[in-house]
């Protein structure tokens, strides 16, 4: 788990949300209004705006890129608290095909955020015990 954990706001345009990705090698931000954790916004997030269909005309990358945050990212996200057992973060994340969960206390106060390469870090010590 990491504790300290980089968050954006809605207002983040799309260009530094890109430079952060590419900056910081995170697949997720928590975004946060006001000191609460209102969304989560991922690459995936970033990239499904720039996937079209027929219905959709393509707007100028520069239009793309001067989107927000608050336009891209997703209100209603899978969290999980601290107390959270190992198993049960793994099967959110295949269940539910995540890439990282955010983590929040009783106050839903974030208080750090999991990666898969957490997870994969915890079974590989999880295997090394002796039995």
């Amino acid at each position: 788990m990491t504790r300290t954990v980089k968050t954006v706001t809605r207002d983040v345009l799309m260009r530094d949300l890109e430079k952060m990705f590419e900056a910081d090698g995170f697949n997720a931000f928590p975004v946060r209004d006001n000191g609460d954790i209102v969304g989560l916004v991922t690459k995936f997030d970033f990239l499904n705006c720039f996937s079209f269909t027929p219905a959709r005309m393509v707007p100028s990358y520069d239009d793309l890129m001067s989107k927000t945050v608050a336009d891209v990212m997703t209100p209603e996200f899978i969290y999980v608290d601290a107390a959270t057992r190992l198993p049960r973060v793994l099967q959110l994340m295949v269940e539910h095909r995540i890439k990282s969960l955010p983590i929040l206390n009783a106050e839903q106060r974030l208080s750090g955020i999991i990666s898969r390469n957490d997870v994969m870090r915890a079974l590989a010590q999880c295997a090394q015990r002796p039995a």
